[in-house]
């Protein structure tokens, strides 16, 4: 597929994310003030409004940062004393403009967003109409029968906010396989080409568990499959190319530090994924710190039971822990409800594994010395997930914990003080809450709000929070979750109170949420997520101070330079 390959080295340059190609063109801020022999030794950071994040939360106006070339911070303080200490150092004026540490995104599928710029970009799209038009255009660049792959619709955007049906595709596309997954990744459209490459006949009133097949009246599958039931399809779906999949991951970690993003939590990855993630490494093309998941209960965690927690020498690879599912999502219906949506009576949604299985596969990975995320949206899954944390973790007083909720969106009340009692980590995603307000209330009714996206709640019963994004199912940029998690507002400022106000969080616990405790929800406290003496000299320089900025302004700022170990990995390029 060349014209694909080529689309992907324009949009290495230019997609959508304001950055230089060359990140290793001459800048002109910086200014050795020694011999040339010892510039290199020590940098200095000068002249910045630094925010620490260390324990006592630390701010210097007018302050200086300096590392040494193994990436460390060897020093922080006053300009004048910093500049007196490191004489010989390299300097790198920051004009008086912010400097935190840099932003850590605990919930991500890195992998997905590499994949998302080899397939049709259905985000944002307003009608099934639209997504067609979309995807007539993408399918040009593809050779006659191959399968045309996209991500990102989302029914509830659409005028009539039903599911679409394989009849919708097929009109336009009768002779190629299209498989479409829905914006969260928890349900996907297919046609009728796609459902006919599937190893079993989908027709019938069976169901798999974990999974819903929507059926038409005589019985057929209508093209949409929820959760489970998508493996008949994603079984047959061809292989990613990997020289495609190597550029698209370029892309993609240069898309990351654009927007100051220094390190990331990869909510499941396969032994193949991983071994990418080294591969990029040994080349030096990781410019990100990547704190990777298993992905279940399988060869990948066998393999870290055999062998122990991976710790790549570099430090921009970690995999320590195991990524599992209690249920689906919530805008496909497939969380699990302690009772009925409130938009279709009947349906409680899907609970991927019952009691003693997920109790099971918990201790499975717990005896092994890793930590467990639990994917748990609904209720009644956030529920099952933290009986299970009670009935196995009290065996394994020798494992570390640290285990966490990925998602931890719709709670009971009563649940939210469990948390802390068992010292679960609460990872949530603060965009969540303002792309699913709209419709929320439709699936939930009144009454369960009160315990839904309720980040305030969790922190003031002592929980810890690590926030993120999820992306590709919300966006990259990590200021959209900052200004949710202080606002609760989109970004046309609606509602004007903000969509339940009451769990809006003060802005030094939000950032710390995205810095300090996502880097001690990954066990990385002693080496990032604060800027501190021994510490990496992993951090952003800003064009405005993101902590005093008025909260309507929070997502124009701009990411001027992101640093990680010790280098720069990113520069904005100056506007003309």
């Amino acid at each position: 597929m060349p014209s694909i390959n080529r689309s992907i080295v324009t949009l290495v340059c230019a997609a959508a994310i304001t950055t230089a190609c060359d990140s290793s063109n001459p800048q002109p801020t910086e200014t050795p003030t020694r011999t040339q022999q010892s510039a290199n030794a020590v940098t200095v950071l000068h002249n910045a409004r630094i925010y620490t994040f260390d324990r006592g939360d630390t701010v210097l106006d007018t302050g200086s940062l300096a590392f040494g070339e193994d990436g460390v911070i060897e020093g922080i303080g006053d300009n004048e004393a910093m500049l007196r200490a490191y004489p010989d150092a390299r300097i790198v004026e920051a004009d008086g403009r912010t400097v935190l540490p840099g932003l850590i995104d605990s919930h991500v599928h890195l992998y997905s967003l590499a994949q998302s710029f080899t397939r049709a970009d259905l985000v944002g799209s307003t009608s099934k109409e639209d997504v067609l038009r979309r995807l007539v255009e993408f399918a040009e660049t593809l050779p006659d029968g191959a399968w045309l792959l996209g991500r990102g619709w989302d029914q509830n955007d659409w005028p009539e906010p039903v599911f679409p049906s394989r009849r919708d595709l097929d009109a336009v596309f009768p002779d190629r396989p299209v498989w479409l997954r829905r914006i969260d990744g928890h349900a996907a459209w297919a046609n009728s080409r796609a459902i006919a490459a599937a190893d079993r006949d989908l027709a019938g009133d069976w169901q798999v568990e974990g999974g819903f097949i929507h059926r038409d009246e005589q019985g057929q599958s209508s093209g949409i499959f929820i959760d489970n039931a998508m493996r008949f399809i994603e079984q047959s779906v061809p292989p990613d190319r990997p020289e495609l999949i190597r550029s698209a991951l370029d892309m993609a970690t240069r898309q990351l530090v654009s927007l100051g993003l220094t390190a990331v939590h990869e909510a499941g990855a396969n032994r193949s994924v991983i071994d990418l993630y080294r591969e990029k490494i040994e080349a030096g093309k990781l410019s990100v710190r990547v704190y990777a998941m298993a992905d279940g209960i399988n060869e990948t965690t066998a393999w870290l039971c055999e062998d122990g927690i991976l710790e790549d020498p570099s430090g921009l690879l970690v995999v320590r822990s195991v990524k599992l599912f209690a249920d689906g999502a919530l805008g496909s219906r497939g969380a699990a409800l302690l009772e009925d949506y409130s938009d279709e009576p009947g349906n409680r949604g899907l609970l991927f594994l019952q009691a003693e299985e997920l109790q099971a596969q918990i201790r499975q990975a717990v005896s092994c010395g890793l930590q467990v995320g639990v994917h748990a949206i609904g209720d009644r899954a956030n529920r099952k997930v933290l009986d299970a944390y009670a009935a196995v973790l009290p065996d394994f007083p020798d494992n570390p914990g640290r285990h966490r909720i990925e998602h931890a969106q719709v709670l009971s009340p009563a649940d939210i003080p469990r948390f802390s009692e068992l010292g679960i980590i609460a990872a949530v995603q603060p965009t969540h809450a303002t792309s699913d307000m709209y419709w929320a209330e439709q699936r939930l009714g009144p009454d369960r709000l009160a315990g839904a996206y309720a980040w305030k709640s969790l922190a003031e019963s002592g929980a810890l929070l690590a926030f993120g994004s999820d992306f590709p199912v919300e966006q990259v940029d990590p200021l959209l979750g900052i200004h949710a998690a202080v606002t609760r507002q989109d970004l046309e400022h609606w509602p004007a109170a903000g969509w339940l106000p009451q769990e809006r969080l003060e802005r030094t616990a939000v950032v710390r949420a995205f810095t300090l405790d996502a880097a001690r929800a990954a066990f990385m406290e002693d080496q990032t997520g604060s800027l501190e003496v021994g510490k990496k000299a992993d951090f952003i320089v800003l064009d405005r101070d993101l902590m005093r900025v008025p909260a309507d302004q929070i997502t124009a700022v701009r990411v001027e330079q992101t640093w990680v170990d010790g280098k720069r990995v990113f520069l904005r390029e100056p506007t003309p």
